[in-house]
């Protein structure tokens, strides 16, 4: 595991005992859930080749883009806690055949790390190659030692190697590019009247915030006229001062934004 991954474990277990055991049952609840759904694919040859086949089907962006939604709906409970979230809040938005594709390219690519021969042989054998290697690990993959180490290392290599995925695949386009903030976001965001002598000053106008006027406050405590700030983040979600990042409805930029969440948490800690 890279260090950035380690000092993010690290920075999970700063949590008070009763979130740390909420995020380690609900990781488990979900570890399992999807531990069934591939033993359910495996144990149906038929339900198996379809899936595969539908797999195969796929372009490489689709490929990446099912991925990317796995890995956002992976990366929600880890930051939940941090944003005042709770993990069972987050409900997977993939479809069970999506579901099932994603699980059995994760297997597929798990198998080609470990044993890459393995996938050499003809396609009607891969079901037997992946029950067995399946098979092998269950025992491993089962959560028997619920500590946070044995949950939460395994899950976040999961993030970990999802991450790689897309980093080979071209996922999410340029590094830093700009996405709009999420509608939803935009709307909940707060109206504050400007008290105090006012002074402050709007940087996207540059024009002074007169005391007694209504202007939008983001989390980041910056405040801006709303005809300023409401253009900006219809096509940015970050804050023109301090470049917080709101949430946004692109997976790309969403899985971003929940990493660096991840990242300066453990940072702080």
């Amino acid at each position: 595991m890279e260090e950035e991954e380690a000092k993010i474990i690290e920075a999970l277990s700063t949590l008070t005992s009763s979130k740390l055991s909420d995020l380690t049952h609900f990781i488990l609840s979900l570890t399992h859930r999807h531990h069934r759904r591939l033993a359910a694919l495996l144990s149906s040859p038929p339900i198996f080749f379809l899936t595969l086949h539908h797999l195969h089907s796929l372009s490489p962006p689709n490929k990446t883009l099912l991925i990317a939604r796995h890995l956002l709906s992976s990366l929600q409970p880890l930051t939940g806690h941090f944003q005042h979230t709770p993990p069972h809040a987050f409900n997977s938005t993939i479809r069970q055949r999506e579901s099932d594709t994603v699980m059995l390219l994760l297997l597929l690519c798990e198998v080609q790390q470990q044993n890459p021969e393995a996938l050499q042989s003809p396609l009607a054998k891969w079901h037997g190659v992946l029950t067995k290697h399946f098979r092998g690990t269950l025992l491993t993959l089962s959560g028997i030692g619920t500590y946070k180490g044995a949950i939460l290392m395994p899950y976040l290599e999961m993030v970990t190697r999802c991450r790689r995925f897309l980093s080979v695949m071209g996922g999410g386009g340029k590094a830093g590019r700009e996405v709009a903030a999420a509608p939803a976001t935009v709307v909940a965001l707060p109206s504050v009247q400007v008290s105090g002598g006012g002074g402050l000053e709007c940087v996207i106008c540059k024009e002074e915030i007169n005391e007694g006027r209504d202007v939008c406050k983001l989390p980041c405590e910056h405040l801006f006229h709303w005809m300023c700030i409401l253009p900006w983040l219809r096509k940015r979600n970050t804050c023109p001062c301090c470049r917080y990042r709101l949430p946004t409805d692109d997976v790309f930029g969403e899985i971003q934004r929940q990493w660096e969440v991840l990242v300066e948490v453990s940072r702080r800690s």
